[in-house]
């Protein structure tokens, strides 16, 4: 782990923002108020990921009254953990807590965060015992991991999101991993060190909606199978095997009949059906085949993961 003495940041907090302006004064003044406690030597980063809001002019407002507080402005919308990427890269802290804008994570319970990881883990992530959202996104939620668990063969606890602390060194491996499909939890479940959980407080939004619709849930989900499993195309090539097997047996049966019994086999229904059938399997095999090989061609173009149109408060550096 990072010796603080080294480095004059000892806490930095990232923070992507989306459609959430009206919380981010009420924000940074509890975050500066629980930080305080712990270390006066910190940095909260607030990405905004092209917001429909104001909340760039939100960020930028507050950041002018406290240098402590730092702002990112994405070039366009990239999505919430390409912008979590982004405060990342910039963030110089021995320790690095990454949370959501809306409140729902409380800023005091960064303090239990904290506390746990000077008993020696290198991450630390907070469970929602008691989550208070909508029974459809809590349904839709748990239907998601669900559906992750099984394909990439995890254990990921549908109560767990974002909120979390890491140290310094997990940070440094973090920045090492460039895929263009990213997700924040699995990509620090992937990388081991000490990791445990602990149970901490959920609070309602304070305004505006989650931003993830169901669509963007389902795009999510194939994302994050596409990128972290092969599931999907060993699961097609035994159906395939299947099928080939019940194809033969089915064959070898109606010759046999034919020859033990004389039965004749009946019409083209069957055959057609079946022809159908397996061309519809092909095609679906075909496109599963095909979003794998389009997520290698995104990667091949080597894009960056995301683009800085404006900083505040911080040092600009190249994009990510």
């Amino acid at each position: 782990m990072a010796n603080s003495l080294m480095n004059p940041t000892h806490i930095s907090v990232i923070i992507p923002v989306y459609g959430c302006c009206n919380n981010l004064k009420l924000l940074c003044e509890r975050l500066v108020k629980t930080l305080n406690h712990l270390s006066q030597e910190y940095e909260i980063i607030m990405i905004n990921d092209a917001s429909p809001d104001n909340s760039w002019g939100m960020i930028h407002s507050i950041a002018q009254h406290n240098p402590r507080i730092k702002g990112l402005n994405l070039s366009r919308n990239f999505g919430q953990h390409h912008a979590i990427t982004a405060g990342l890269d910039f963030a110089n802290g021995d320790w690095v807590v990454v949370m959501d804008c809306d409140l729902q994570d409380p800023p005091e319970e960064i303090i239990k965060l904290y506390n746990k990881a000077q008993e020696g883990y290198d991450i630390v992530f907070g469970r929602r015992v008691l989550r208070k959202d909508s029974f459809l996104k809590k349904l839709g939620s748990k239907v998601y991991f669900k559906i992750l668990n099984y394909f990439t063969e995890s254990n990921v606890d549908n109560r767990i999101a974002n909120f979390s602390i890491i140290s310094s060194g997990v940070l440094n491996q973090l920045r090492k991993l460039k895929e263009q499909n990213r997700s924040y939890p699995l990509f620090i479940n992937w990388l081991g060190f000490e990791k445990t959980v602990i149970d901490i407080e959920h609070d309602a939004r304070e305004s505006g909606n989650s931003s993830y619709t169901l669509k963007k849930l389902i795009t999510l989900a194939i994302d994050n199978i596409i990128s972290q499993s092969n599931k999907p195309l060993r699961l097609s090539i035994k159906f395939g095997f299947l099928l080939a097997f019940a194809s033969l047996s089915y064959s070898i049966f109606l010759v046999t009949r034919y020859f033990v019994q004389g039965t004749p086999v009946e019409g083209w229904t069957s055959v057609i059906v079946s022809i159908y059938f397996i061309g519809g399997l092909l095609f679906a095999n075909m496109g599963v085949l095909g979003l794998y090989i389009g997520k290698v061609f995104d990667q091949a173009k080597n894009r960056p993961l995301y683009i800085i149109g404006q900083t505040i408060n911080i040092e600009d550096k190249h994009s990510g």
